[in-house]
């Protein structure tokens, strides 16, 4: 499964974009759209502040999470 890395590039480091294997740079909408698709099996969806953001589902590890550079 395709990993999902926040770029941490608007107000406040919040993940306006994300980098998604070989994808670079795609829009937040379009990849919270992917989740809610069913597209991403390891991520979900959260809602902050009246915006939805990407999410790794929860385990052990650090190194695979959305902002793991933080």
């Amino acid at each position: 499964m395709t990993k999902i890395k926040g770029k941490n590039d608007g107000p406040g480091g919040r993940n306006e974009h994300y980098d998604i294997g070989n994808r670079k740079d795609v829009p937040r909408r379009n990849v919270v759209a992917e989740i809610k698709r069913g597209e991403h099996q390891d991520a979900h969806v959260v809602k902050i502040n009246g915006r939805e953001y990407a999410r790794d589902n929860p385990d052990h590890s650090k190194k695979d999470n959305v902002n793991r550079g933080k």
